[in-house]
């Protein structure tokens, strides 16, 4: 029997909206127009200018035949281009799918080819890769050249400029919002670490959803300056580029990460927030002291990955950078999950603020549901801070699925839940902290030891920069720890024997390493070491 609240009442223009971040360009040129918007290098656009320049791209892609559904993929740094393909491209119902700049020509041309994009924009810097990727297609791609001055080197990607193909556009282009908020705004490819990457597709709802769950969680007030540390190309920048316009801020570009620049930016246009990888607050930590000068103004850092050792947290945060540890995968737009501070923990001693600081947290406000759970019968673990369970969540801002993978998007959603293979225990709080990747964890002698507790052991030690735990297999245990580690700079002659030591003196004896390898940690191009390297290295030994 219909609710007397659902008679004569359905939603009709007046009451109900699309919801889609593209939105948001609109309201801050129109309220902000004269406040800065990009700065990269001697650049800079104001907001009238950075939403004329996102008009001009989407009627440029409609004047040569792109529209609804259509993929245009770019292979950009973070420049002003990557901002504007963010709203250019689904201004006209295209999907705009984000490369990794630092994958290979048969990686590239997986992707257009499966993601069957009509058009390719690309930095010069990329342009061996792309002509590559592209000359390996049977239906070739419009392709957009980026000549940026920051870059001012290498041959043209293509005979078409970008900077002319956006004069092509009409900078009052009358452009629409998608017909339903499901319709997919983004294609983001995983990182592939075992066969083809799988295609990510989110939709429009979801983008919105978690552009704003940023801003709660973060608390960002309006006109925020935004240092582009993160890979925009890595989970559309977590969604931040659609943030920070709503909130009417500041994009500070940045093509590469280099330690020494981003301090210098900071300092000169007093960059209030910013995000990346722990790899990346690490790397500040060990510049050289002449370039650590102290900040002088409130910096947030919004941090997620592997769980960043608490030794990380503690020296970023007395450096003057206040750090929010996020949870999330490409599956769920970025961020879903935060350790979210209490004030009770204010005056506790700096390690411990910062281990509680490194834990997954709890969901955002954006996100319909968490749990930690028997992987294979989805009961849910007492929240004991021992019982380790699988992370699974559900709402708005999971992806619609894995294109053209249906089999791969039923298992992700079993039982209701999307399974994201991580390990975690549920804290008494409801906090959760991840113990490993289900794949990682280590079973020595039928016990489970956790990658991530030996690895926060040996950051510990003040000569180690980087570390990472692995299985090694061994006939007597089955596996034992394995721990590849760089040292810093000026670390001085330390031993393997004495690093094992070390984490003998702080875990249970069977958790230490049984082998210390000093090496260079590989990693992927969002700075997440790549851990199956390590274990095909560690079954050589």
């Amino acid at each position: 029997m219909s609710s007397i609240f659902n008679q004569g009442l359905e939603p009709v223009a007046a009451n109900h909206a699309v919801q889609s971040p593209i939105d948001f360009i609109e309201r801050t040129a129109s309220v902000y127009p004269e406040y800065p918007a990009v700065i990269h290098g001697s650049l800079r656009y104001s907001w009238r200018d950075t939403y004329e320049r996102c008009r001009r791209l989407a009627s440029a892609l409609a004047n040569r035949g792109i529209g609804r559904g259509d993929t245009v993929a770019v292979m950009l740094p973070n420049i002003p281009a990557m901002l504007e393909a963010h709203f250019g491209v689904p201004m006209i119902g295209a999907v705009l799918n984000t490369l990794n700049v630092r994958l290979d020509a048969d990686a590239i041309a997986f992707m257009l080819e499966h993601g069957e994009a009509k058009v390719v924009i690309a930095d010069r810097e990329f342009g061996d890769v792309v002509r590559g990727a592209v000359a390996r297609l049977q239906h070739k791609p419009l392709v957009i050249d980026v000549d940026d001055p920051e870059y001012g080197e290498g041959t043209a990607v293509s005979d078409l400029d970008y900077e002319a193909f956006l004069k092509e556009g009409d900078p009052e282009f009358s452009w629409s919002l998608p017909e339903h908020e499901w319709d997919a705004i983004s294609l983001n490819y995983t990182s592939g670490t075992t066969g083809n990457p799988k295609g990510v597709v989110y939709h429009h709802r979801g983008a919105y959803i978690n552009s704003l769950g940023n801003q709660a969680v973060w608390s960002i007030g309006q006109h925020p300056v935004y240092l582009w540390t993160l890979p925009m190309f890595h989970c559309n920048g977590w969604c931040f580029p659609w943030t920070i316009t709503a909130m009417a801020g500041t994009h500070v570009c940045l093509r590469r990460v280099d330690p020494e620049r981003i301090l210098q930016l900071i300092r000169d246009h007093q960059v209030t927030h910013m995000c990346g990888a722990p790899i990346v607050l690490n790397a500040l930590l060990n510049v050289p002291d002449a370039a650590k000068a102290a900040i002088d103004h409130p910096v947030k850092s919004m941090t997620a990955g592997a769980a960043p050792p608490a030794q990380v947290i503690g020296a970023i945060e007395e450096m003057g950078i206040e750090v929010t540890h996020v949870y999330g995968l490409t599956e769920v737009y970025g961020p879903v999950t935060v350790s979210a501070w209490k004030s009770e923990w204010d005056e506790l001693p700096l390690q411990q603020r910062a281990r509680l600081k490194a834990r997954q947290g709890v969901r955002y406000h954006t996100l319909a549901g968490t749990m930690v759970a028997d992987p294979k019968t989805l009961e849910p673990v007492p929240k004991d801070g021992k019982t380790m369970g699988e992370i699974f969540l559900r709402g708005n801002t999971v992806m619609k699925g894995y294109l053209k993978n249906p089999s791969a998007t039923e298992e992700a959603f079993r039982g209701g839940w999307f399974h994201t293979g991580d390990l975690a225990v549920w804290h008494e709080d409801g906090y959760m902290e991840i113990k490993d990747r289900l794949k990682d964890i280590i079973i020595s002698g039928g016990e489970n030891i956790s990658t991530i507790e030996v690895e926060d052991t040996l950051y510990r030690h003040p000569a180690v920069l980087e570390a990472a735990v692995v299985a090694r297999p061994d006939e007597k245990w089955g596996e034992t720890p394995c721990a590849f580690v760089t040292l810093k700079q000026n670390a001085g002659a330390i031993t393997e024997q004495e690093l094992i030591a070390f984490c003998r003196e702080q875990l249970a004896h069977f958790k230490a390493p049984r082998t210390l390898v000093f090496a260079d940690l590989p990693k992927t191009s969002t700075g997440k070491i790549q851990k199956f390297v390590l274990r095909d290295r560690a079954r050589e030994l």
